[in-house]
């Protein structure tokens, strides 16, 4: 086996490609105050283009329902089940007990996960709810999106946005409403950033990025009356090393906690831009992944991304931006 074999399967079979099928890293759209007056994508990120939603499923997530699914159908679908749950929820949103209705097959997973999450939010997890409202509440006072208030918000965001940045790191909207998650591993030093940051501190930023996006996301689902959800895109090019274990460790214990605190959150899951000697073993690799990950898994070919030695320009140039989303849509067919 060739190293780079060895070094593309442990990427992904490792943590990090857990993590980025099970929850983002990015902390918010990727607009910032220089370009949202130039395009109306570039509005408030409550404020989604009124496009026409996709004409069909683009990925089944499971039985009843799937990304850009119609919210009220849903609901009444499911309103025996929302209403159970509503009752020990004390005041949990009902697009919230909809996620936890849809993504658990049981009533006892679902109590129990919830519970567990109203725990985490009023507890452990309280410093990094109200910090990501409040960001998202600074980031959109102007009517647009101030990428910056969030990133500042972040946990130990002084160390740790010297490393996660829209070079490597980005999250774009459709003109449905739906959050495109990219990441291209490639372009993080790992090594250097949990040489500045505990695992634990790590833990906590991701986490608070996973709450951004899910208020982005229940907001526009409120919006539009489609439950949107976040689009994965994991760009395998130019990997040439396997990530940190310190790294792996925190992107484990995040993603761990993903699916209990964020349910049916999660759309489409596409590796992209596997090399050559990799593709082979697709058919060996995909099995490998959770059940409900191989679901919304594809690995595919994305030669407009390959095309940036960083991914800076998906966030600073329209045409770019434009292009990449039109072979997301493609790709999702």
């Amino acid at each position: 086996m060739t190293s780079t074999l060895k070094i593309c399967i442990t990427f992904l079979l490792c943590p990090i490609a857990a993590f980025v099928v099970k929850g983002p890293t990015t902390l918010a759209p990727t607009q910032n105050t220089q370009t949202k007056s130039r395009d109306n994508n570039y509005r408030s990120i409550f404020q989604p283009h009124h496009a026409p939603p996709f004409e069909r499923r683009v990925a089944v997530l499971n039985a009843s329902w799937s990304i850009g699914s119609d919210m009220n159908s849903l609901i009444n679908a499911n309103r025996a089940d929302i209403d159970r749950l509503a009752a020990d929820s004390g005041g949990v949103p009902e697009i919230t007990l909809l996620r936890f209705v849809l993504a658990f097959d049981t009533e006892t997973e679902r109590r129990q996960a919830l519970r567990e999450t109203i725990e985490w939010r009023r507890g452990k997890g309280n410093s990094i709810v109200k910090s990501a409202r409040e960001a998202v509440k600074k980031a959109t006072a102007g009517g647009g999106w101030d990428n910056d208030a969030v990133r500042d918000a972040a946990p130990y965001a002084s160390v740790i946005n010297r490393y996660i940045s829209p070079k490597n790191v980005l999250t774009m909207s459709t003109d449905e409403g739906d959050l495109v998650y990219v990441i291209r591993a490639s372009c993080i030093d790992d090594t250097a950033l949990m040489s500045d940051v505990s695992v634990a501190q790590l833990v906590d930023f991701f986490l608070y990025v996973k709450e951004v996006h899910s208020i982005v996301a229940n907001a526009r689902s409120l919006k539009t009356g489609r439950l949107c959800a976040v689009i994965f895109a994991n760009d395998i090019s130019g990997v040439r090393a396997i990530p940190d274990q310190r790294f792996s460790e925190a992107l484990t214990a995040s993603s761990q906690q993903y699916e209990k605190l964020y349910p049916a959150m999660a759309g489409p899951t596409m590796i992209l831009n596997l090399p050559f000697v990799l593709q082979a073993f697709i058919g060996l690799i995909k099995p490998l992944f959770p059940k409900s990950v191989q679901e919304r898994l594809a690995f595919e070919s994305a030669p407009v991304l390959a095309g940036f030695d960083v991914l800076t320009p998906l966030s600073t140039d329209d045409n770019a931006r434009k292009s990449f989303l039109a072979e997301v849509k493609n790709l999702l067919r």
